[in-house]
């Protein structure tokens, strides 16, 4: 039986509203009109100087309900991503067909345009101010979460096909995010608001809490969550070896406690086809405490059993661009072994990760993973011979404007052996022979192609993230008759 439960897919709050400006192109007018020509030319030169010296963007998380767009006409003198008025009323992700609507009210501040001498200024015109920008051919347009585009929206305007009552309707094509960001450069780490998340419970007891600023959800009874952090606690019976009364049955229960954050960078253009620098990443914090109990039915091959899938679209400001990041979680339960022992093992285990791709001129696509984890036995038992694996972890997807860019699989778990006739319980044991207990992390994963959505040269195929595995022993002990 499956239980779905939906929790409110808001977006990210704002970290910091006025950080989200670039730093040229966005002045107010002066107090002062400078009458003189040679007055109007020092101030373009000195407006062109400060945009020349500070091409870095601020990442912050977009304010919540945003629905920013962004464009970049590349025939303006500046070629630069600048913030609009337009907005998507409706795409056909089939057709990629879209419906751009623009704001004709007067503008509240000065809007930027852009002089022949490649700076932007403030027009005075009211009527300049509120004429609307129209869709051209060639724009590139970025927009937050849309209707028909819940993935945000990044596209070039191939043709404008005529109005309509909602705005005017267009033809589109993928564009890529140098078209936009230019030689700029962009870093920045963003946490994901744990309420943003959608979630679908894959079995009956899953309960699921989590911690934000002045709101607080909690699941199961006496939990503690952290501000920021998601946690999902699950029992899950597993099967069985032959009669049960042969031994206890076999189950997993514990939780998941998690909060994850978006890594983004973009080093500005290093050539004219590719950027010198990009990366896309998923990390965080991580805590769990669980346990493994019974003798779980023979499994050669790793069996998985899923029981919570998470979906959030967070929204990163970066300058003027509403960049959408597309991540899933799926949690599961995963256990393998020969059938043969009996094991009663709980551990707690916290700690860190970091999964993406990062991109240089030099190199290209290469990947990263790195976990610091340390667990800590709360009780160990192994009864009989033989051999038991059982994670309880997490895979993550992480993608733009609806590409998935990187898989990772972070799997912490345990591993228990025994050989001869063995009974143990922490110090304490009987044994024809020895038992260990084991506890481990593996994480892995794939660079897939749309990462080149940066616009960084295409390469051929997946790229591993390469298997990052550890392994502690939690206790054992045992000696021959």
């Amino acid at each position: 039986m499956r239980r779905r439960t939906r929790h409110s897919r808001a977006l990210m709050p704002a970290l910091a509203a006025s950080a989200l400006l670039l730093a040229a192109g966005c002045s107010s007018p002066s107090s002062q009109a400078e009458p003189s020509s040679s007055a109007a030319a020092r101030q373009a030169d000195e407006e062109t100087a400060a945009s020349a010296a500070d091409r870095s963007l601020a990442v912050a998380a977009a304010p919540t309900g945003s629905t920013a767009t962004a464009t970049a006409r590349p025939g303006d003198s500046d070629g630069r991503a600048h913030r609009t008025k337009l907005s998507v009323s409706s795409y056909d992700g089939k057709t990629r067909r879209a419906v751009i609507s623009s704001d004709t009210a007067p503008s509240s501040t000065p809007s930027a345009t852009s002089s022949p001498s490649g700076s932007s200024s403030p027009s005075s015109s009211p009527s300049a101010s509120a004429a609307p920008h129209r869709t051209a051919v060639g724009d590139v347009i970025a927009s937050a979460p849309a209707p028909g585009a819940p993935d945000g929206l990044l596209a070039e305007v191939t043709k404008v096909i005529g109005e309509t009552d909602e705005g005017t309707e267009v033809q589109t094509a993928p564009a890529r995010l140098n078209a936009l960001l230019g030689d700029d450069t962009a870093k920045g780490s963003v946490p994901v608001d744990p309420a943003a998340f959608d979630i679908d419970e894959l079995l009956p007891d899953v309960d699921v809490s989590w911690s934000k600023t002045a709101d607080v959800h909690v699941g199961p009874e006496g939990a503690t969550v952290p501000l920021g952090s998601l946690r999902l606690d699950v029992r899950a019976d597993l099967p069985t070896v032959g009669n049960t009364s042969a031994s206890a049955a076999a189950s997993v229960s514990g939780f998941v406690q998690v909060a994850p954050q978006v890594d983004f960078r973009y080093g500005g253009e290093g050539t004219a086809a590719a950027p010198a620098a990009a990366y896309l990443g998923v990390s965080g914090d991580w805590t769990s405490g669980w346990s493994l109990k019974g003798r779980a039915g023979a499994s050669a091959t790793p069996v998985r059993i899923p029981f919570a899938t998470l979906h959030a679209d967070p929204v990163l400001q970066v300058g003027p661009v509403p960049v959408v990041v597309n991540l899933d979680l799926t949690c599961y339960i995963q256990v393998s072994g020969d059938g043969r022992i009996t094991v009663d093992v709980e551990q707690s285990l916290q700690g860190d990760f970091k999964a993406g791709g990062t991109f240089g001129l030099g190199q290209g696509w290469t990947p990263v993973s790195s976990s610091d984890m340390k667990s800590t036995p709360v009780r160990t038992s192994v009864t009989t011979a033989g051999s038991v694996q059982a994670a309880l972890g997490a895979q993550a997807t992480v993608g733009l404007y609806g590409s998935v860019g990187v898989v990772a699989d972070l799997a912490p778990y345990v591993r228990g052996e025994g050989t001869g006739t063995v009974t143990g319980t922490d110090s304490v044991f009987e044994a024809d022979g020895s038992w260990s207990v084991y506890g481990g992390v593996d994480l892995s994963g794939t660079l897939r192609l749309q990462l080149t959505i940066f616009g960084t040269p295409v390469f051929q195929r997946d790229i591993p993230l390469g298997a990052l595995h550890r392994e502690w022993k939690l206790a054992g002990g045992g000696s021959p008759s």
